[in-house]
């Protein structure tokens, strides 16, 4: 791989609704979901306004 390579991650939905579900239990906030996960904390932000979450 080349330095700018970017490698692009495909989420299922249930997965996504998974994190988003976790994240409105309150027992971890973003960046601990995304540093459990791998998951950027922007991209989480992203699937919040995505499914119109109010987390």
């Amino acid at each position: 791989m080349y330095k700018n390579d970017k490698v692009i991650r495909r989420y299922s939905e249930p997965f996504k609704l998974k994190i988003l579900d976790e994240l409105t239990t309150g027992k971890l906030n973003k960046y601990q979901l995304g540093k459990a996960y791998g998951i950027n904390p922007t991209t989480i932000n992203e699937w919040i306004k995505k499914y119109n979450r109010k987390d």
